[in-house]
């Protein structure tokens, strides 16, 4: 077996994501990119097959696919992830491509300075039916990308059908931190997405003296566990820029224990018995200046009320003997909205290393932004 081991039940797809575009993963560079441009294999949205849909170039397909090579050699793309990686995870999609996936596939990573990135010739942003040149081919080779480590060795894949596009990889390179990925299909075909699950490792020194997102996932901020992610997972609130749609927030099931008639208290809060809540681990132990919680999108579905508190943990405690502070009390919620809540209406502000998100009684939140520096 490959170094990266296949895995029916990944733990790792509870870690934040850093390829897809939403979290900020790029292409920059691709042999091919006749049928379908590599970018479309960092969409968001899940693949979709449309049977009647063609290109001048050819069948039009949801990820990338390269033409079928008729010269030497093997097609490759380059993936700047969000931000510097622990990778824990990788899935391959293969979704509808049913007879032209890759019918083997490799990934190597590597750690790449400002300079090193500046090499890499400039991609246009219309690639479809497009191959590189042999001048590119020749700047790419200063970087030496097929000697980079070694993540995911030469694996066959399996069809886009249903049951089987869906492959999962185990990676253990703990010690290691990536910033590039080199994709490797043997020789060409398609791929319909890439994920890549893992820990942003940035550089905190250099954040010291500045106001950051203390959970935003690029600065190395992870949900850790929740409730109910029945129409979205929690991680999506720390992505970032602004949600595209309601797919890209924390969105729950509606409960079933609210009563047949709702009443409000003297602030207007719903009395309800349940609520739903997620759990998020600091980048580093820090203290709070002001709090966004975005709405964005949810109009119908958002929550009535959200809570936010706050836990100090060292290394050694679990979140079962967190002792949470009230940092925001239960405050209402409008649709579709930004609510910025400044120093001034925070309760504890910290030191803190964790955070817990309680909204009542369900419903969506697209982003929650928690303003601070690290201490």
């Amino acid at each position: 077996m490959p170094e990266g081991q296949k895995n029916q039940d990944p733990v790792f797809l509870q870690l934040s994501e850093l390829a897809s575009e939403g979290s900020g993963g790029r292409i920059c560079f691709a042999t091919d990119d006749w049928f379908a441009p590599a970018e479309w294999m960092l969409k968001d949205s899940e693949p979709v097959f449309i049977p009647d849909k063609y290109t001048t170039y050819g069948k039009w397909m949801d990820g990338w696919e390269t033409r079928r090579k008729r010269i030497a050699g093997h097609d490759w793309c380059i993936v700047r992830l969000a931000a510097p990686t622990s990778i824990k995870g990788i899935l391959v999609d293969t979704a509808h491509f049913t007879g032209n996936y890759a019918p083997q596939f490799s990934i190597q990573g590597t750690r790449l300075e400002q300079a090193e990135e500046e090499l890499i010739p400039e991609r246009g942003p219309e690639m479809i039916g497009t191959a590189c040149s042999e001048q590119d081919l020749k700047l790419m080779s200063a970087l030496k990308s097929d000697q980079w480590t070694e993540i995911i060795g030469m694996t066959p894949l399996q069809p886009g059908y249903e049951e089987t596009r869906k492959q999962y990889f185990t990676v253990d390179k703990s010690n290691e931190v990536f910033t590039h990925l080199r994709v490797n299909m043997y020789p060409d075909g398609g791929i319909a997405r890439l994920r890549v699950f893992g820990e942003a490792q940035p550089d905190l020194n250099a954040l010291k003296e500045s106001q950051i997102d203390l959970i935003g996932v690029l600065n190395g901020g992870q949900c850790l566990s929740y409730s109910n992610a029945h129409y979205g997972h929690p991680r999506n609130l720390i992505k970032p820029n602004r949600g595209i749609n309601m797919g890209d927030g924390w969105e729950t099931a509606r409960r079933l224990d609210r009563p047949a008639i709702l009443k409000t208290d003297e602030n207007g809060i719903l009395q309800v018995p349940g609520c739903e809540w997620a759990i998020f681990k600091l980048c580093s132990k820090g203290s709070v200046e002001s709090i966004l919680v975005d709405t964005n999108h949810f109009k119908g579905n958002f929550p009535d009320n959200v809570k936010i508190e706050a836990a100090l943990l060292d290394d050694k405690e679990t979140l079962q003997s967190a002792q949470w502070k009230v940092v925001l009390n239960n405050t209402k919620l409008s649709a579709h909205k930004e609510h910025v809540f400044k120093e001034e209406m925070l309760q504890y502000k910290g030191p803190c290393t964790h955070v817990r998100i309680t909204m009542a009684p369900d419903g969506g939140i697209s982003r929650v932004r928690l303003l601070g520096k690290v201490l």
